[in-house]
């Protein structure tokens, strides 16, 4: 089970043609739909996607609100395998505009070159921009930081957890995709609990652990000892 692997991980660091004819069969999509509608879910857009990582499908899929959505890159024949998952927060400030405030970028380059080159894999891309605060209220963060708080404290003293994102959405979005059993992209303990608590099996977790500036050195202690993430203890590793 994962939750031992991440002790040992911690540790170490036809129709009749009557009037009373049948319904016909519904195509396999058809059915599909109908069920994920039920659960209040669905697939709502999907086309390809060449990057410089490698060429993906990107899925859109939607859930009950507009808090509910999620974008997934996939690569290869992801139903009945355990593909390589990435779930990764939004960060503007880094996936965009390359800030070295935090790995968030340097982890979701990781992640997809990595999972392009894996037989099948998901990244699955989510606006749970701060940890799930929103942008506005990650820069008044921001604004505590530079007065010398670190990340956990800047998130309570403006009334919020340290962090305040729920994973049952992406464990749904996965669970669409075709994905029940994965082997995940992450340092995050509770990441994997509650995916497996949601009825994902993480069969392995895989550390994702990219090259990292010194301005970062901070974000990523904070991390390990404030969060519990699975870090070495950190020296520069630009």
């Amino acid at each position: 089970m994962a939750i031992g692997l991440l002790n040992g991980l911690a540790a170490e660091h036809l129709c009749y043609n009557t009037p009373l004819c049948m319904p016909r069969k519904q195509p396999r999509h058809a059915r599909v739909a109908r069920k994920t509608q039920k659960a209040g879910i669905r697939i709502v857009a999907r086309a390809k996607l060449p990057t410089r990582f490698g060429s993906f499908e990107v899925i859109g899929i939607e859930g009950r609100n507009d808090k509910e959505s999620a974008m997934a890159l996939v690569h290869g024949r992801v139903r009945g395998q355990a593909p390589l998952v990435r779930v990764h927060s939004q960060c503007l400030t880094g996936d965009v505009l390359a800030s070295e405030r935090c790995d968030c970028r340097a982890q979701l380059e990781l992640s997809l070159r990595r999972i392009a080159a894996a037989p099948s894999g998901i990244l699955l891309y989510l606006p749970q921009e701060g940890r799930g605060i929103g942008l506005m209220n990650k820069l008044r963060a921001y604004e505590l930081q530079d007065r010398g708080r670190d990340t956990v404290q800047a998130n309570e003293e403006l009334g919020f957890a340290a962090d305040s994102r729920d994973y049952a959405f992406s464990a749904a979005a996965l669970k669409l995709l075709g994905a029940r059993r994965v082997r995940l992209l992450s340092n995050n303990p509770d990441k994997v609990q509650q995916l497996e608590k949601a009825g994902i099996r993480v069969v392995e977790l895989v550390p994702c652990r990219p090259r990292t500036s010194k301005v970062s050195q901070a974000y990523l202690e904070t991390k390990r000892t404030k969060m519990g993430h699975l870090l070495e203890r950190l020296g520069s590793r630009s």
